[in-house]
C-alpha cells in the first residue's frame, strides 16, 4: 500500500503551480510543520480543517488519525479537485472534501483545525461556532504569538516544535462554558 504522505507530496509537486496551491518555498517545510503539529493529537470523532487549500494540515491529520473523520473545507473549486485527487490516490477513507465557505457550515465538530486560514482572532471567531462544547480547537502559530483574542477559550496545552531553522507553536483550546 502506498504511503499517503508520499502521494500527497508527489501530487503537490506536480500541481503546485498550475493550481496555485503553495508559493515557491520548499514543499518539505509544509509537511514538516503539519506532521509535527498533529502527530500526537490522537483525534477522534469528527474534525474540520478550515481553508484546507493544499491539504495542510487536514491530510496529515487524517493520515495519522484513522479513527477520526476529517472534513477538508475549501471554497475554491480547483483546490477541491486537488484535495479529492489526493484523498482518492492515498485511499484516505476517513477524509472528505467539502466545497463551501466556512460561514455556511451549520453544525459542530469534535475538533477544529486550520493553518494559514485567517489571523488567530478571526479563526477563533469562526471556530467558536463550529466546535462542540466538549470539543477542542487547534491553533497553529508562529514562535512568538500575541496572546490576545482568547477570552472565550481555555488554553488546554501549548507545544513548541522545530520547523526548519525556526520554531512554531500549537495551542489546544477548549471552549469556555457560557453561564446562563
Amino acid at each position: 500500500m502506498a504511503d499517503p504522505l508520499q502521494i500527497h507530496k508527489r501530487l503537490l509537486q506536480k500541481w503546485r503551480y498550475t493550481m496555485n496551491l503553495i508559493g515557491p518555498e520548499n514543499i518539505a517545510s509544509h509537511f514538516e510543520d503539519c506532521f509535527a503539529a498533529v502527530a500526537d493529537l490522537q483525534a477522534k470523532g469528527e474534525w474540520i480543517d478550515l481553508g484546507s487549500g493544499a491539504g495542510f494540515p487536514g491530510i496529515a491529520l487524517a493520515t495519522l488519525n484513522p479513527q477520526a473523520k476529517v472534513y477538508l473545507v475549501e471554497s475554491r473549486h480547483k483546490r477541491c479537485v486537488f484535495l479529492r485527487k489526493v484523498i482518492f490516490e492515498a485511499n484516505l477513507s476517513n477524509a472528505l472534501v467539502i466545497q463551501q465557505r466556512t460561514e455556511s457550515i451549520n453544525r459542530t465538530f469534535d475538533g477544529v483545525i486550520s493553518r494559514a486560514y485567517k489571523p488567530p482572532k478571526l479563526y477563533l471567531s469562526d471556530a467558536k461556532g463550529l466546535c462542540k462544547s466538549t470539543g477542542q480547537t487547534v491553533l497553529l502559530l508562529g514562535d512568538n504569538p500575541k496572546q490576545t483574542g482568547f477570552d472565550d477559550w481555555n488554553v488546554k496545552s501549548k507545544y513548541r516544535y522545530p520547523v526548519g531553522k525556526g520554531f512554531r507553536q500549537r495551542w489546544i483550546l477548549t471552549p469556555k462554558m457560557q453561564l446562563c
